[in-house]
């Protein structure tokens, strides 16, 4: 996660899809909850490498 990405994230990792505040538009949300899963996948890096044994 990077800085900022808090409040899109429950403590297991897992995205908000409901606002935290009760007052915020749900439809502003969940296109901004859809950019910033949008950013994990530009910025997604394998978690492990595939090295060749020779």
């Amino acid at each position: 996660m990077r800085p900022g990405d808090e409040r899109f994230h429950y403590s297991d990792g897992s995205h908000k899809w409901i606002p935290p505040d009760p007052d915020y538009d749900q439809e502003v949300w969940d296109e901004q909850v859809r950019q910033h899963k949008l950013g994990h996948l530009r910025n997604e890096r394998p978690e492990a490498r595939i090295q060749r044994l020779v």
